[in-house]
């Protein structure tokens, strides 16, 4: 998998929690960033859109920048565990995720590229609803990396 199609389907997995499948106080509907860690060797700006969609599931909007690359990915989800298909600027990309809201703060997926397994994620929402912490674990390649990511809402 190349860097920019890694970044792709690892930073999407990671997104992929920031909604709850029927409690918008929690978090609700809108755009998320995500926030840079000092040091980090993060090489992509991301935001993140949700809006309501699939007869009470929810639409993930990624817009990705790596360098001057811009890439659109999206994912419609009913957030019951259900894999889905990811579509990359409006195309299947052999991805699916599989998100599920546990509660009202907490959240967990599979990702699969093709049908093979590749990454697991668990994300926590704050009791505010103002951020969302996700941790992933990813096999791509065949070596684990372990990501924690922050996101704040907009």
């Amino acid at each position: 998998m190349g860097t920019f199609r890694g970044v792709l389907a690892l930073s999407g997995f990671i997104a992929a929690f920031a909604m709850p499948n029927a409690v918008h106080a929690q978090l609700g509907v809108g755009t998320w960033q995500r926030q840079s860690d000092k040091g980090s060797k993060e090489v992509a700006a991301m935001t993140m859109t949700v809006d309501p969609c699939c007869n009470g599931g929810y639409r993930l909007t990624y817009h990705i920048e790596i360098g001057d690359t811009k890439s659109v990915m999206k994912v419609e989800s009913p957030f019951d565990g259900t894999a889905v298909p990811v579509f990359v600027d409006g195309k299947p990309s052999g991805e699916t995720m599989a998100i599920k809201r546990l509660d009202d703060h907490r959240y967990t997926a599979v990702m699969k590229m093709n049908g093979a397994p590749f990454g697991t994620s668990n994300g926590t929402v704050s009791a505010d609803s103002k951020t969302l912490t996700v941790e992933s674990v990813s096999n791509a390649g065949g070596k684990a990396d372990k990501v924690i990511e922050t996101w704040v809402k907009k």
